[in-house]
């Protein structure tokens, strides 16, 4: 039985990787032949369930899941099989084609007129359309800076300062109602949704699923710490603008003041962030371990890949 008592409901498996995780989660046969993996689609369903499966066993957990599950060496081996075919196809799709200074300039240039998810809401979003984003990205926002805390140890210095001074502001500046990953709730209340954890799983698309196990599989690995800071950069860089878009949705729609809230709130905390971590978390990491600036602009070059696969995919389901 699990401690988490709390924790989400497993998912209903979507190919036989992840049925057979979610199976030897529940105590019902043996976990998948690592092998398994090599064939599978790296941005897929399947793939991606299951790692993401293998990754909440570290977050919350699953209700009636046994705990001692989260460092099992059969399931490990599983994971490490998914970790390696989603790194090994992310460094062949989403590599850095210049420097990390042309890197970050690219994700610094907001247009005129973009085309992406956020200025279709902005423009054009109906309620049905605000709603199922937040079903989706509630994958992302109620578990928002968990995964970025995992790098604090293994940074210092500036780098450690700054990436904490932004994780504090995240996690609400010590007040509980104030924490973003409450806030998110808030909004799904105003839509008229339900703000339990992990309730949305079995909605999640694949490139939902994806931009949440890309957090999780940064955040876990120390050797991967450049390419956190960069995934968590690229996230602040974009952020504040993204934000102004949305919040400009959630008015015109009529969605809640809680709903706007969130993201009005973005607007302003993360343009500070933004300065926060390219000077002090990016400029102090590079100043003790400049061999990491190709990870770091690995990671940004990452999350914008992933970004653009769920905006293309949400887009695309609306428009049929």
């Amino acid at each position: 039985m699990s401690d988490e008592r709390n924790g989400p409901f497993l998912p209903k498996g979507r190919g036989a990787l992840s049925a057979a995780v979610i199976g030897y989660l529940r105590g019902d046969g043996a976990p998948p032949d690592p092998d398994g993996a090599l064939d599978a689609d790296p941005y897929g369903d399947d793939l991606h369930l299951a790692l993401y499966a293998c990754y909440e066993l570290h977050y919350r957990g699953f209700t009636g899941v046994r705990p001692e599950l989260e460092w099992d060496p059969p399931l490990l081996a599983v994971r490490a099989a998914l970790e390696q075919r989603f790194l090994d196809a992310l460094r062949r799709d989403a590599a850095a084609s210049g420097s990390l200074d042309d890197v970050l300039g690219g994700v610094l240039v907001e247009p005129v007129r973009g085309t992406g998810l956020s200025w279709f809401l902005q423009e054009r979003g109906e309620l049905r359309h605000l709603r199922a984003y937040a079903v989706q990205r509630s994958l992302y926002h109620l578990k928002e800076a968990d995964p970025h805390t995992w790098v604090l140890p293994r940074l210092s210095g500036r780098a450690k300062a700054g990436m904490a001074a932004v994780q504090y502001d995240e996690y609400g500046a010590g007040r509980a109602e104030r924490l973003h990953a409450r806030l998110f709730a808030d909004l799904m209340a105003d839509l008229g949704l339900d703000a339990t954890y992990g309730r949305y799983l079995d909605e999640g698309c694949a490139p939902m699923l994806v931009l949440v196990n890309l957090m999780s599989v940064f955040g876990l690995h120390r050797r991967l710490r450049g390419a956190l800071v960069g995934h968590f950069a690229a996230v602040e860089i974009t952020s504040s603008p993204a934000s102004r878009r949305l919040a400009r949705a959630m008015k015109r729609t009529g969605a809640g003041p809680a709903a706007e809230f969130f993201y009005t709130e973005h607007v302003e905390a993360d343009a500070v962030h933004e300065q926060v971590v390219r000077h002090e978390v990016i400029g102090g990491l590079l100043e003790e371990e400049p061999e990491l600036a190709a990870d770091i602009a690995f990671g940004v070059t990452a999350t914008t890949f992933v970004e653009d696969r769920l905006s293309e995919r949400l887009l695309a389901d609306w428009g049929a």
